[in-house]
């Protein structure tokens, strides 16, 4: 046993970091969601405020409120992100470079990126692992789905930029853990407070996700509600005082910042995202039909098209329900819920985006089923997962290594854009910065850390390849030891 736990967590210190390094090799450069957020961290950073007046005009995700200006966002990213902000200015002083200087919030950026959504998601892929495992994966089978998840996915598009996708897909499968750990029978508050901490930050960083932190809050409950009326209230005790500390921070911030408590989509400008106001609750209707088919399986939005291995995470659901029941129904409704509210949206496909950005923070419990698939396969159809995965990793490499801002108004932006753009080597090809365009001066769009040594085209990606291939050298000389 203790050799087996021991070959465990060899594993996940080999893909912990490696999957961070894959976020991290790439940096997408700017648009309207990222430069909101930034502008926002800039505000609070720099000038002290909430207001982003001195940086407004690089974006459209934008609210004005009373003559002034904010970020249309939640704002759960940005506070993630200001103590790693502040850091981050000490040490690029302290190495000569003026932080507020277009070369150092170029370098802000990236690291604020790097340490607030790429460092939790690669995180994240270390706990699927390891739930994976609990839940009777093998260890290839768990690794299997840990690096489809993380570079076989639109994961690893919104763990690359300063998104909040990702991010909220961590907290909810933190907070899934941790519900998940209640049924151990100790520490029952510690693990609530958990659940209600990691899926009221989730919240805190996109509003969305309330629903499905009060569907991990259930999970929670039900896992000790055997256990008679004490553990119960200790899970509702702990829950509720880490959910109340993070709606406390949410309405403490929109209260300062429009003097109220009504969400920041709300105080758009008449003329920008009219269909906000015009379109049932803030664009949302009811799930239709179609758009719940091109989300899953359409050539511009569709996620099991960007990453056909995903598919085998629906029959790895079911295999998990018969053995565990109460964590993959909870599973299975979050993947419910994430998608219909996607296809519920007027705007479902997501301005410029890879796959279903709107229901991507669901993409961690479909790594879940997809670790269960594997657990089950035979060994005709792991070879088929394996192609699949494969493809699903070419994808996804694809599309990040080129622009993974892709176009709405494209059928197939993949096949018309990503794949062309590929071949003729035109890496990184976004050339929107973050910054002002004062400050940017046509510079600061986006690049992958191939370019920044010399390398070019196709070749930047030579030394991601290089560190993925000693990766999978580690792995298969750990399997052999065991």
């Amino acid at each position: 046993m203790p050799s087996t736990i021991a070959a465990h967590w060899k594993l996940a210190l080999l893909l912990g970091p490696a999957i961070f390094l894959s976020f991290i090799y790439f940096y997408e450069g700017g648009g309207w969601n990222q430069n909101s957020r930034f502008d926002l961290l800039r505000a609070i950073v720099e000038r002290h405020t909430l207001q982003i007046d001195a940086y407004h005009e690089n974006t459209q995700d934008k609210a004005h409120f009373q003559g002034h200006y904010y970020s249309d966002k939640a704002p759960g990213l940005v506070f993630l992100a200001v103590p790693f902000a502040e850091v981050a200015r000490v040490a690029l002083r302290a190495v000569g470079v003026d932080p507020e200087s277009p070369r150092g919030e170029y370098a802000l950026s990236y690291i604020v990126t790097a340490c607030a959504v790429a460092l939790p998601t690669a995180l994240a892929g270390v706990c699927l692992f390891f739930l994976a495992l609990r839940f009777g994966s093998d260890l290839t089978g768990a690794a299997f789905a840990t690096i489809v998840l993380s570079v076989g996915t639109p994961m690893l598009a919104y763990a690359s930029l300063f998104w909040a996708h990702a991010l909220v897909g961590a907290y909810l499968l933190f907070a899934f853990a941790a519900a998940v750990k209640l049924a151990d029978g100790r520490a029952d508050f510690w693990w609530a407070l958990a659940v209600g901490l990691a899926a009221g930050w989730a919240t805190v960083t996109e509003y969305p996700a309330a629903p499905a932190s009060v569907l991990i809050a259930f999970l929670a409950l039900s896992q000790v509600w055997s256990r008679g009326n004490a553990a119960r209230w200790r899970v509702v005790a702990g829950v509720g005082i880490g959910a109340t500390a993070c709606a406390i921070v949410l309405f403490s911030y929109l209260h300062a910042a429009f003097g109220g408590f009504r969400l920041s989509y709300s105080y758009y400008d008449p003329n920008s995202f009219s269909f906000m106001q015009q379109q049932g609750y803030m664009g949302l209707t009811y799930p239709h039909p179609d758009r719940l088919l091109k989300l899953l399986f359409g050539c511009s939005r569709g996620l099991f098209f960007a990453s056909p291995a995903l598919l085998a995470a629906i029959p790895g659901l079911w295999w998990f329900g018969k053995r565990f029941r109460g964590p993959a129904l909870a599973a299975g409704a979050l993947v419910l819920y994430y998608f219909l509210f996607n296809a519920s949206f007027y705007w479902w496909k997501a301005g410029l985006a890879f796959g279903p950005r709107y229901a991507g923070a669901v993409i961690p419990m479909l790594g879940l089923g997809l670790a269960v698939a594997w657990t089950h396969a035979s060994l005709a159809w792991r070879r088929v997962l394996i192609a699949l995965a494969c493809c699903s990793v070419f994808v996804t490499l694809m599309v990040v290594s080129t622009s993974s801002q892709l176009a709405m108004q494209g059928s197939c932006p993949i096949v018309h854009s990503s794949w062309p753009a590929f071949w003729a080597g035109q890496m990184a090809a976004n050339r929107e910065s973050m910054l002002l365009s004062s400050e940017a001066a046509g510079g600061h769009g986006a690049f992958n850390v191939g370019q920044l040594i010399g390398l070019h085209g196709l070749t930047s990606l030579i030394p991601l390849m290089a560190m993925w291939g000693v990766v999978v050298g580690f792995w298969l000389r750990l399997r052999r030891k065991n």
